[in-house]
């Protein structure tokens, strides 16, 4: 992919890519923020209650001297903005409503047990919530670079058990789908190449993270995505490198901050 490419990908898809069905597509339009470290969805244990063990490479819950508790509310979309990061909380990142309204993909995959990725892609991890705010968070020292780090974050509330379903429904799902999977949509068919966990420090009560290798126009583009949970609330961070294939870094700090913050 050219630097120029890449530039204009950078460009357009911080404001597009909630409506954008591929994130990773075959040769269609990949309308996520791009860059080194960047990304933005717009269209990413040792778990309390006896919950299985994590795999390799996933992120497991506090010990439990550590494990928040929760109060096991389930927000409305008023109640999840108010607990959503905002500027001022976590030094050198600014926070705002994501841009260009919230309208979801519509990818789907066609390995169902895949299918808990693709919606997580499409900015609708389910179950379906009761409520969902989207935020966008920018790296301030990178202002006006093309790979400035932006990180997008879905929060979402659930009932019941809708929560804990929604992780294992995913956690399921990445590990079924690790040689990667197909997906198709209004925009055409997507190629996933590889899903692989990763071990980024645990958050919450439960988290997993991992990656999605997708493509644009034949270069990789790595998919990094965490969610967490406490409660009934899950937070989807989500970041993406299109400019070296490398696993881009998702900021410790800014998880850690978020997930504080959960009822």
């Amino acid at each position: 992919m050219t630097k120029a490419r890449t530039a204009a990908i950078a460009a357009t898809t911080a404001v597009l890519c909630l409506a954008a069905v591929a994130c990773g597509p075959d040769g269609g339009s990949s309308e996520q923020d791009g860059g080194k470290t960047a990304g933005t969805t717009a269209n990413p244990s040792g778990k309390p209650g006896g919950q299985p063990a994590p795999a390799d490479g996933e992120s497991a819950a506090p010990s439990p001297t550590s494990t928040p508790t929760s109060t096991g509310e389930v927000l409305d979309k008023a109640g999840l903005a108010g607990i959503a990061l905002t500027t001022g909380e976590v030094a050198g990142y600014d926070v705002a409503p994501l841009q260009g309204g919230e309208e979801t993909g519509t990818e789907h995959s066609e390995n169902k047990d895949c299918q808990p990725l693709a919606a997580v892609i499409n900015g609708a991890p389910g179950p379906a919530p009761a409520a969902t705010v989207f935020r966008t968070v920018m790296a301030t020292s990178e202002e006006g670079e093309d790979d400035r780090t932006v990180v997008t974050e879905i929060l979402t509330s659930h009932p019941g058990d809708a929560a804990p379903q929604l992780m294992r429904g995913v956690r399921d799902a990445v590990r079924a789908c690790a040689g990667g999977f197909r997906t198709s949509g209004e925009d055409g068919p997507s190629t996933y190449s590889e899903v692989k966990q990763l071990p980024l420090p645990p958050a919450g009560q439960e988290s997993i993270a991992y990656q999605v290798t997708g493509s644009i126009e034949g270069d990789k583009v790595p998919l990094v995505f965490q969610l967490v949970r406490t409660g009934s609330t899950v937070v989807t961070f989500y970041v993406a490198d299109f400019l070296t294939a490398k696993t881009p870094q998702l900021p410790a700090e800014l998880v850690a901050a978020q997930a504080a913050k959960l009822p």
